[in-house]
This record gives C-alpha cells, sequence and structure tokens, in this order.
C-alpha cells in the first residue's frame, strides 16, 4: 500500500503542509458547479487531466497529505491501519470516467503523480497518460528503458535494480536487466513523460485538477501553463487547498467520485464497470508479456503542436506589442503637438503681451441661380 512505499523512500525533511482542513460545496452549489464544468469540457478541444492521490482514497488507498494521510499521521507519530493491498484494490468510479472520457474525445490526455498503477487497470491506453512518479506494476529495463507490465504490484522502491533480464524479444537480444519505475525523492522524473505533461498542459484551453494539493513540483505547476502559454481555463477539484487556488477559474469542493459521476451524467456517458479482461495485469498468463513503453512518435507528434501553438503566441503577442508601440506613437505625437502649442502661446506672451488673435472666420459664400 501507499505505507510500504512511503517507508521504502529516503527520509525527507519537505513534505508540504500536511493536514489541511476539508471543505464541502453545499449540495445546490456542487450541481452548478458541475453543470458549468460539463458545459466546459463540451466546449474545449484539448482537456487535459492532472490527477493525485485523492482520486484513489475511494479504492481503500490512503493519500499522503489529507487529514488521515500517512505523511500526517507519520508526522503525528501514528502508524495508519491499512485492510488492503495494491493488488486487492481496483480502479473506483473516477478512474472508470477517465477512461471512458477518454475514449469518447472528451478528455485528450492524463498527467499522474499516482504510482498505484489504477489508471493502468482501468484499460486507460499508455499513450493517453504520463506517470510523473512511477508505476508499481511497471518494470523498466536499464538498458533499452523499454517498460513491461508486471502481474502483481513491486515491493521495490527507488528504481532498484531487480537482477530480471528483459523480456524484449527482438532481432537481437537486449541483454539488460530491469528495475522499479517507483521515484525516490531526488530522482528525475522519467523524460518522455513529464515532457508529454509539459506539451499537452501548454496547448491545453481547459485544465483539471482531481485529487491533488499540486505542491510537487514540476508536477504542481503544469496545470497552470493552461493559462499561461494558452489562456485556457483552470479548474480545481480537491477538498483541501491547493498552492494554486487564486489561479483557478473554478474551484469544487467535493468528493471526485461524486463530481466525475455528475460530469458523466451531465454528459449522457455511461461510468463502465471495472472488468479484469481490459486489465494488463490480469489479462497476462507470465509477467511482462504487455510492454508499456512510452512511444517516441507520440512525443514527437505533441510536441508540433506544441512548437506551433507557441509560435502562434509569439506572433499574437508580436502583434499586439506593435498595436501597443503604435497607440504610444499616435500618444508621442498628441504630446509633441500640444507641447509645441504651449511654446507658440508662451512667445507670443513674451514678445507682444497676448497670444495672437485667432483668424477672422471665412464669410458665407451665397450662390444664386438666375
Amino acid at each position: 500500500m501507499s505505507c510500504s512505499y512511503a517507508e521504502g523512500l529516503s527520509a525527507y525533511e519537505n513534505k508540504g503542509k500536511l493536514g489541511e482542513p476539508e471543505t464541502f460545496d453545499s449540495k445546490e452549489e456542487l450541481a452548478r458547479k458541475i453543470r458549468l464544468l460539463s458545459q466546459w469540457i463540451e466546449e474545449s478541444k484539448h482537456v487535459v487531466l492532472h490527477t493525485g492521490a485523492g482520486i484513489s482514497t475511494s479504492a481503500g488507498i490512503p493519500d499522503f497529505r489529507g487529514p488521515n494521510g500517512v505523511w500526517t499521521l507519520e508526522k503525528k507519530g501514528i502508524k495508519p491501519k491499512i485492510n488492503i493491498s495494491f493488488d486487492d484494490a481496483v480502479p473506483t468510479p473516477t478512474h472508470m470516467a477517465i477512461t471512458e472520457l477518454v475514449k469518447q474525445n472528451k478528455v485528450h490526455y492524463i498527467v499522474s503523480q499516482n504510482i498505484d498503477g489504477l489508471h493502468l487497470r482501468s484499460g486507460l491506453s499508455r499513450k493517453h497518460l504520463a506517470e510523473l512518479h512511477g508505476n508499481m506494476y511497471v518494470d523498466q529495463c536499464n538498458k533499452c528503458d523499454r517498460q513491461f507490465v508486471r502481474k502483481t504490484a513491486t515491493h521495490s522502491v527507488g528504481q532498484k535494480n531487480l537482477h530480471i533480464s528483459c523480456p524484449y524479444q527482438g532481432y537481437r537480444p537486449c541483454r539488460g536487466t530491469l528495475h522499479d519505475t517507483i521515484l525516490d525523492w531526488e530522482h528525475n522524473l522519467p523524460q518522455k513523460d513529464i515532457n508529454l505533461g509539459d506539451y499537452n498542459s501548454s496547448i491545453a484551453d481547459l485544465s483539471i485538477c482531481l485529487g491533488t494539493t499540486l505542491q510537487i513540483n514540476p508536477s504542481g505547476m503544469l496545470p497552470t501553463y493552461t493559462k499561461k502559454y494558452n489562456q485556457g481555463k483552470l479548474v480545481i477539484c480537491n477538498l483541501s487547498s491547493t498552492k494554486h487556488d487564486k489561479k483557478a477559474d473554478l474551484l469544487i469542493r467535493g468528493y471526485v467520485d461524486d463530481i466525475l459521476s455528475g460530469v458523466m451524467k451531465h454528459l449522457n456517458l455511461p461510468i463502465p464497470e471495472y472488468n479484469e479482461k481490459q486489465d494488463p495485469s490480469r489479462t497476462q498468463d507470465r509477467p511482462y508479456q504487455v510492454e508499456w513503453t512510452q512511444q517516441q512518435s507520440d512525443v514527437l507528434k505533441v510536441k508540433r503542436n506544441y512548437e506551433a501553438k507557441m509560435r502562434d503566441n509569439k506572433k499574437r503577442k508580436l502583434s499586439l506589442k506593435n498595436k501597443t508601440d503604435d497607440e504610444d506613437e499616435i500618444c508621442d505625437n498628441k504630446k509633441r503637438e500640444a507641447t509645441k502649442k504651449k511654446k507658440k502661446e508662451f512667445w507670443f506672451r513674451f514678445f507682444l503681451g497676448s497670444p495672437p488673435p485667432p483668424p477672422p472666420p471665412l464669410p458665407k459664400l451665397v450662390f444664386r441661380i438666375c
């Protein structure tokens, strides 16, 4: 469970704010916000979800910084009581709703900080998912960097060598060995995943944060790129306050299962039940039959869209700058004309005692037709 994962990490003091109080929107307010969120999803062209530990608590997996989170209790000297393992936990209604939203092209990418593997087990495709902190159900080759799905959750943390030969069956044997993908505090984030998270967040016109306090960087900053680079909307769905609440266009205080259930109802979409036949960790006869590698072609495709968006932003900013410069120049010209007029009046007063009289009006000409 998340307790064994937390115990496997190296000692680290700065774990962020712990035990922040939880608040709930009223029933009427929650319904209004869910309707608005559903409308924004329908209207948006590129929707990105940012998921944290809060979406897995209903599966029996505790979060880390909530009132009863692993690190919150640890700080109080209390050991959490856990009655479920990673292998016994199954994807929540939120996980299954996300998979359906991606399938229906309502949501286009998921950036997850979770290591519980429930996105994978819900049937979500790898090309729609960036896993920034690793996956308990995925091991990686230290030579070819390919990733493979396990049948059970790993007990290893910190990218340790498992002394298992790479199962890749290609033209030539890889001869590498597998290690777990779970990051420790000081490890670098997987490059392909963080790049995809960065690119997708920057081109999104709607970013939705689900069950995360956004305290860990750089993953916590990614949702803000939607506003910074694409003037998009930011929605935060979390029971406790987050680092970027002031930047959000919409704050929803409620359980993510209730929020996603309401969204699916408004979009007239079903929430599918968890099916072991769509779970890659359950459909294998033996471990590592299913590959889970992030494809470079997917990275390059999104990168091209990102670069095109950045070029458009640069042109827009340049156009705004030129427009501002033109307006400034017109304003400067008016100021110069006013200054000349004042100087002219001053010298007339100095030499003649008064400004020159205004020119007499022109006589009106009357034409008569004879």
